[in-house]
């Protein structure tokens, strides 16, 4: 039987076979016992040792995924160039360019018909994307008057809620066509709170990533 001398190479050979897997068949269509027949020789016990789920391997490999992506956010965060506003723009147009959401679109599982996926998307749109990035770039938007609240922490909670999970096709299953009709929708409530922060592009990128998840499903 094939053994890796340290755990963190057993760990990183599941999820290598699992995101592989993951955009061959898609998340629905790969079991568990598809991940342990390409292992090598490992056994379920090896992947139940680390893992207790295929949604723990999905978060996982979607963690390994994004990582790089969320110090791209960071650095929109704390540039010192840019009005709270221009970083709510740049931070949304950065956030679909990245060229890993075409991966995650395709890996991706139905969340609306498995509520511990949807209860981690929302745990992460609130104790994380909310808090850690978006709130403080409203907190300095309102220092530097570009943009009017007195509920900052509630502002980022609606916009972290509308942009990660409304808009999401994943959560809703919504075609391309819904899609474009929820963000026509986003970017007029957006406007009237005086955030005129997305545009035509990301308006095409998020039909695109919509078209990826249909695709691959």
């Amino acid at each position: 039987m094939a053994r890796n001398k340290h755990p963190e190479e057993t760990v990183n050979l599941i999820l290598d076979v699992a995101y592989r897997l993951f955009m061959e068949k898609g998340y629905e269509h790969t079991s568990i016992q598809d991940i342990i027949d390409h292992l090598g020789g490992l056994s379920k016990g090896a992947i139940y040792h680390h893992f207790k789920s295929k949604e723990e391997i999905f978060y996982a490999v979607t963690d390994k995924m994004t990582a790089e992506s969320n110090q791209i956010l960071e650095v929109v965060r704390d540039r010192t160039d840019l009005n709270g506003k221009e970083k709510l723009k740049t931070m949304f147009r950065e956030s679909l360019k990245r060229s890993v959401q075409d991966d995650i679109f395709t890996v991706a599982p139905s969340f609306y018909n498995n509520p511990r996926l949807l209860s981690s998307l929302l745990h992460e749109t609130i104790e994380v994307s909310a808090p850690e990035y978006i709130e403080p770039i409203i907190r300095q938007g309102v220092e530097d008057g570009s943009i009017v609240t007195e509920h900052p922490r509630q502002l980022a909670e609606l916009i972290s809620l509308m942009a990660n999970l409304w808009m999401n096709p994943m959560v809703f299953d919504d075609s391309v066509e819904v899609t474009y009709h929820k963000f026509k929708v986003l970017d007029q409530v957006l406007k009237g709170l005086g955030l005129d922060i997305v545009d035509e592009e990301m308006l095409l990128r998020m039909q695109e990533l919509t078209a990826v998840y249909w695709k691959s499903k």
